[in-house]
């Protein structure tokens, strides 16, 4: 489908240990040859790596040591010729080498053209090729799992599964509508209708799930001067990231960090002590605090068991309104308690005691937080087959709505061609997923989100 040969790095820019120049196309070998010199002679050879020197053709300069692995089409990640240079992972031997081949003939890939052409050549679909930059963008295992087993491409084979199935009763309308006057024999099109439209909602059924550990979730921590919210976020990260003194406001601005809780990506956000303050500085600090509360997917409402509510922790309580919420009741290693847990809110809220201080009640409070984001659902502990992507879950949401009118108007006696309609569409929304059925507009948006040498 492509004529030309492109070139990229592969690896992270700046020093390293490694770094990697993959090129792709026709010309791949033929520009390896006018800039690598392998320590024994000869032509490069399929599958085998080789040792040597990248030089300067015109003055045999040498740029770098190198090694070279040469992918002959279609047994490679493009199913087209692919040559990878292994260099030393420094910024100007990198460059150096990629102007080589540049000037040799290759062009310099866009983002993610590397894993557009192995999906225009028929290497993997476009939901694998989706879970390929999932992959790399894993922060939890439970996430690299889902990913991984996207890659292994379950999902292309169940859509495909439930398209050929609806194309068989498509077929059959298709014929009735454009020969009404030939004689077909008459077929039961709602036992495969009805079977897709299960298969449709049992993919649909995790879909929530998938998408908070592929995307996870905001929580902010909120909550008056000196209740210990910075020592939570410590806590919960295990590092000393907040500082953390006994004086009330030291925490003026947000601070963000990312954490893996149960397995979901999470990013904690501590924040100013919301409060009536004169301090002007404090003040832009509380407002922040209230913008962050009101972007978060969770908020942690931190009390302190040592002292009977006060205004401040109501009217923190009101702000935070229907927003999932858990009260943590902080200071459970001091004495005395005053406080009974859950009780801004008439024990409407989940509520957790713990001490930030020692570490008591942490691990409850991480089960909370995932029970309470994964809205009461179990943790997806060696489940794998989750839908992860929100335009997939979009795209069978619509199939399942053209599905569901093409059931009931086939139950209810609607026109063959009516029928016709909302089973093409929801044939056409199922191969969105797999790339049978999108354009190139939406190509291009997917594939921008990759770095240039994948």
């Amino acid at each position: 489908m492509y004529d030309d040969t492109i070139v990229a790095v592969a690896t992270p820019l700046g020093e390293g240990g490694i770094a990697v120049i993959r090129i792709s196309g026709s010309a791949a070998a033929s520009i390896a040859a006018q800039i690598f010199r392998p320590a024994h002679p000869g032509a490069l050879r399929p599958f085998r790596l080789r040792y040597g020197h990248v030089i300067e053709p015109s003055s045999g300069h040498v740029i770098d040591e190198a090694l070279v692995t040469f992918m002959r089409a279609p047994r490679s990640f493009t199913r087209e010729d692919v040559v990878e240079l292994s260099l030393h992972g420094g910024p100007l031997p990198v460059q150096r080498t990629l102007g080589l081949c540049l000037a040799a003939g290759a062009r310099l890939a866009t983002p993610g053209e590397f894993t557009m052409r192995a999906f225009l050549n028929g290497r993997i679909d476009l939901s694998q090729a989706e879970a390929s930059l999932d992959v790399i963008r894993a922060q939890t295992d439970a996430a690299l799992a889902l990913a991984q087993a996207q890659l292994g491409g379950w999902l292309a084979q169940s859509v495909q599964a439930i398209r050929r199935d609806l194309l068989e009763a498509l077929a059959y309308i298709t014929v009735i509508v454009d020969f009404p006057e030939d004689e077909v024999e008459p077929q039961d099109i709602g036992p495969q209708l009805r079977r897709g439209l299960a298969r449709v909602a049992e993919l649909l059924q995790g879909a929530d799930q998938g998408l908070l550990y592929r995307q996870g979730a905001r929580v902010a921590l909120v909550g008056r001067p000196n209740v210990g919210k910075s020592s939570l976020l410590n806590a919960l990260l295990r590092s000393d990231r907040a500082i953390v003194t006994p004086i009330p406001g030291t925490t003026r601005d947000t601070l963000e960090e990312s954490a893996n809780l149960a397995g979901i990506p999470v990013v904690l956000i501590d924040t100013a002590g919301i409060h009536a303050s004169p301090d002007p500085v404090e003040r832009l600090g509380i407002e922040r605090s209230r913008l962050a509360l009101a972007q978060a997917d969770l908020a942690l409402l931190v009390l302190d068991i040592t002292q009977a509510l006060s205004a401040d922790d109501m009217q923190i309580a009101e702000l935070i309104g229907e927003k999932p919420c858990i009260e943590v009741w902080n200071k459970l290693d001091e004495e005395p308690h005053v406080q009974a847990p859950a009780s801004t809110r008439d024990r409407q809220r989940p509520a957790v005691l713990i001490s930030a201080h020692t570490g008591q009640g942490l691990d409850g409070l991480v089960q909370a937080i995932a029970h309470t984001l994964l809205g009461g659902a179990p943790p997806a502990t060696g489940m794998t087959h989750l839908i992860t992507n929100p335009r997939h879950r979009d795209a069978l949401r619509r199939a399942q709505e053209l599905l569901t009118a093409a059931l009931s108007g086939y139950e209810t006696g609607h026109p063959s061609d009516l029928l016709a309609g909302d089973l093409t569409a929801a044939l056409n929304a199922l191969g969105e997923i797999t790339g049978e059925s999108v354009g190139d507009d939406l190509l291009d948006t997917i594939f921008s989100r990759f770095c240039i040498g994948k």
